[in-house]
């Protein structure tokens, strides 16, 4: 059997790695299997089973029109055509899907050729709501309902995918209906029962969706030996950590740095993800560390954690929880979205609840 899996990114951040364990898991029981994508970086192992979807340049071009015309998913015409030639070439029996925004494929004519091919099984794994709104990746923070009926007038324009001109969320929404529904045989996997739920109401919602929680790669995160805490100088200190791939407002950035100011000097707050301008940004008492692609290196921070942190304000069913816990790290979580499903009851907190959220810090480090 030929699978196919079609990702912005491929064996890189959260649903990169995803896409790549599907990839391994095919390859393990004898069946064929390529990762389309559409940019960053491919570690050595998966390059040979890797297909990239247009170019640096044409990302970047891609990005621009959807910053001024608010169309992301309906440019990329030239690098679909091309991607759909070299996918007919390989003919697979499964395709799944995971992110298509990202400035790489035009989903038009990416579904045009799913339709076309009513034997294949299609498979689609939502890691956010932009398959069903007609801008944003998430509306929970703002509580829009739009996306139940019908999008315009979009609040979150300037929000990712950002437009900094245009707004576009009716035509957008309605495009997207047209283009998504009516597959043959597309089943829609939510990795918590909370976007379950979501797609349930929205134009999707005739589709079957199952939720499959999202897993991890536990021969790499597991304890794991640290001299993280040693190497940064912080062995006395109660390691508070923070990790994301993207980190923003809506991750929590802003509540860690007001977190910093709450804590005494028994605390270190450690966030892992962050760009060079953010770190720049960041006050000194929190100790940055950029972006890294290294399992191995991510596992023994988390296990030298004393306690690791998720305050997003916005998300589906975050593997860094997942990650953490594994590694033997307790995990302290919003009440957000997919968030909890991963975290015991007692260590969910309200969202911005930072007062609740040190005397629970101190209650845990008074036990250790």
């Amino acid at each position: 059997m030929k699978v196919l899996v079609i990702n912005s990114v491929c064996g890189i951040r959260s649903t990169g790695r995803i896409a790549t364990d599907i990839a391994d898991e095919y390859i393990s029981k004898g069946h064929k299997c390529r990762v389309a994508y559409g940019r960053g970086e491919v570690p050595e192992k998966y390059r040979d089973i890797s297909y990239r979807i247009g170019t640096d340049l044409s990302v970047k071009i891609n990005g621009l029109k959807a910053r001024i015309f608010d169309n992301e998913g309906f440019n990329a015409k030239r690098e679909t055509k091309q991607f759909i030639k070299w996918a007919n070439d390989y003919n697979p029996d499964v395709l799944w899907l995971h992110n298509l925004h990202g400035y790489y494929i035009n989903i038009e004519i990416l579904f045009n050729w799913i339709k076309q091919r009513p034997q294949m099984q299609v498979k689609w794994t939502f890691h956010d709501c932009w398959p069903f709104t007609g801008h944003c990746a998430h509306f929970t923070l703002v509580g829009c309902q739009k996306w139940q009926t019908q999008c315009k007038n979009c609040s979150q324009k300037c929000e990712y995918p950002k437009s900094s001109l245009k707004d576009n969320s009716y035509k957008n929404y309605l495009r997207k209906k047209a283009a998504f529904c009516g597959v043959k045989d597309m089943t829609i996997i939510t990795p918590s029962c909370w976007l379950r739920d979501l797609v349930k109401r929205s134009f999707l919602k005739d589709y079957n969706v199952e939720v499959v929680h999202n897993t991890i790669d536990t021969e790499v995160f597991k304890p794991t030996e640290s001299s993280f805490k040693a190497d940064n100088n912080i062995v006395d200190k109660f390691m508070v950590l923070g990790v994301a791939s993207a980190w923003s407002k809506k991750k929590g950035l802003d509540d860690f740095i007001k977190l910093a100011d709450m804590l005494d000097d028994s605390y270190k707050i450690v966030l892992v993800g962050l760009t060079a301008e953010q770190i720049k940004k960041i006050p000194q008492k929190i100790l940055c560390i950029s972006r890294t692609n290294s399992k191995e290196e991510l596992a023994a921070i988390y296990t030298a954690a004393d306690i690791f942190l998720n305050l997003t304000y916005e998300d589906n069913y975050p593997t860094v929880n997942l990650e953490a816990q594994a590694c033997g790290t307790e995990c302290i979580t919003y009440r957000t979205g997919g968030s909890v499903e991963s975290v015991r009851s007692e260590n969910i907190i309200e969202q911005g609840d930072l007062e609740t959220l040190v005397k629970k810090l101190n209650e845990i480090k008074a036990c250790m």
